[in-house]
């Protein structure tokens, strides 16, 4: 008689896990083997479970990644100066926990946002908060912030995020403005929180990109001096895929 009124107040304490699990229970005879204590914390894991798959997927869907990629189908056998041991290190998320930060470059089609999105889906994992953004769209997203009174908040919305990845840097020439979003972004980030950023362009001249001297210096010195860097090399793999699994070059 006491079944039905547990499973309502377990229901109204959002307890779905622990309802799951002690449903299952009943329907298994040789449960009753096991003490109190033993039935309690399986279902006390089930609830535990469920709740980190959905606050796993909850991480994924507000990160936005452009690809769904993971460590465990990275392609090391492409030739492109990819370092199994150091992309492995870095699945550790030890970087992030450390806040430093990322920088990927290589030329188009190497897969520099299939790995940034494979370290970024880790990250979601092991509990971190992750962001993706393409430099141009963010870009835009800024300009209309500040038209529509959203600029401050979106700035802070980048700056408590633990990882925020920035893809295809230096795809087209800074404005004044913009060097002004990237520096403040960086600023409100260096130190505290982790930023993968990816490019076709050498970091050597990213200097000579961001323009402004005074403004490149405080950029690059507080986005390269702490960071792990992947320069990856080769052809387009691309080329080796089929045109249905061009997006996902690994």
């Amino acid at each position: 008689m006491l079944t039905h009124p547990t499973l309502d107040k377990l229901e109204s304490l959002r307890l779905r896990g622990m309802v799951q699990a002690l449903k299952q229970q009943w329907q298994q005879p040789e449960i009753n083997e096991l003490s109190f204590e033993q039935r309690l914390g399986l279902l006390v894991d089930r609830e535990t479970d469920l709740r980190q798959t959905r606050q796993m997927q909850a991480r994924l869907r507000k990160a936005k990644l452009r690809q769904n990629a993971v460590i465990e189908d990275i392609d090391f056998k492409h030739p492109r100066g990819l370092d199994r041991s150091q992309v492995l290190q870095l699945a550790t998320c030890q970087w992030i926990k450390q806040k430093q930060n990322l920088l990927i470059t290589g030329p188009t089609g190497v897969g520099k946002s299939y790995l940034a999105c494979a370290l970024s889906h880790t990250a979601c994992r092991e509990g971190f908060s992750v962001l993706y953004l393409r430099v141009a769209r963010l870009f835009a997203d800024l300009a209309l912030a500040r038209g529509d009174g959203r600029y401050i908040k979106l700035l802070a919305t980048f700056a408590k995020t633990d990882l925020l990845i920035l893809d295809d840097y230096g795809l087209a020439p800074f404005t004044r403005e913009q060097r002004y979003d990237f520096l403040e972004i960086l600023e409100d980030r260096h130190g505290l929180r982790s930023t993968l950023v990816t490019s076709q362009l050498p970091l050597e001249h990213w200097h000579e990109h961001i323009g402004d001297p005074t403004t490149a210096d405080a950029i690059l010195d507080r986005l390269v001096h702490n960071a792990h860097t992947l320069k990856l090399k080769g052809g387009s793999m691309r080329k080796k895929t089929p045109l249905t699994e061009q997006h996902d070059s690994k």
